[in-house]
């Protein structure tokens, strides 16, 4: 008789568990860490949008740079381009986000009385600021429920078989119907540190997954 396959249902509860008990030790994505240090929702908006394409390194000495500076929407919309551009160098696209970051501000002080609105349809609004960078101001700058799904988010929801989805954007709406409520805030922060750290998307450490055992470990073909 021919063996039938049996296929492995993720559970959730555990690998929130124990992802939360693994990553003390490994390094936490950029914004997490600035934002650690100061909840503020400002601090996640820029760095969130200098971090786009760009090294958490490059992200982190770029985001102290300009925030040493411009702390708050008004003091950054009062620099120039230029000068922006020359403090957050060599993030990707410099330029393109300095004149970024400055219309962000000034749409600020128009619109939302120099603060980052809570509101994750009115972040959508602000120019340059996608549904990723939205549900992190919203998550780690006001600490409310929300699920940013990022590549890191995406690739390892869909190798836990807890979704299977072709995009970013069906992983978002799967999980804001599917996980429950109490993880949404750091499901993020997890796997997101996973994904760097562990879970790679070429040639995954496998050897190392201490959530090994609660998931499907879909698609992976090659891991070390």
């Amino acid at each position: 008789m021919k063996a039938v396959a049996v296929t492995k249902i993720p559970d959730i509860d555990k690998i929130v568990e124990t992802l939360r008990r693994e990553v003390r030790n490994l390094e936490v994505p950029i914004v997490t860490e600035i934002s650690r240090k100061r909840r503020d929702p400002f601090d996640v908006l820029v760095s969130t949008i200098l971090s786009l394409r760009t090294k958490d390194q490059v992200t982190r000495e770029a985001s102290r740079r300009l925030l040493s500076v411009a702390a708050a929407p008004a003091e950054l919309a009062a620099l120039s381009e230029e000068d922006i551009s020359k403090m957050i160098f060599p993030v990707g696209f410099y330029r393109t986000k300095a004149r970024t970051l400055r219309q962000v501000c000034r749409d600020l002080l128009d619109k939302y009385g120099g603060k980052v609105p809570d509101d994750l349809d009115e972040l959508l609004k602000l120019k340059g600021v996608g549904r990723k960078t939205a549900n992190l101001v919203i998550t780690l700058g006001f600490n409310i429920p929300g699920i940013c799904v990022d590549t890191h988010v995406h690739r390892v929801s869909n190798r836990l078989g807890y979704v299977s989805t072709k995009t970013p954007e069906q992983t978002e709406t799967t999980l804001r119907n599917k996980l429950p409520k109490e993880y949404w805030i750091e499901y993020n922060d997890l796997l997101v540190t996973w994904g760097q750290n562990i879970c790679r998307p070429i040639s995954p450490f496998c050897s190392k997954c201490a959530i090994e055992p609660y998931y499907q470990q879909v698609g992976v073909t090659r891991h070390r």
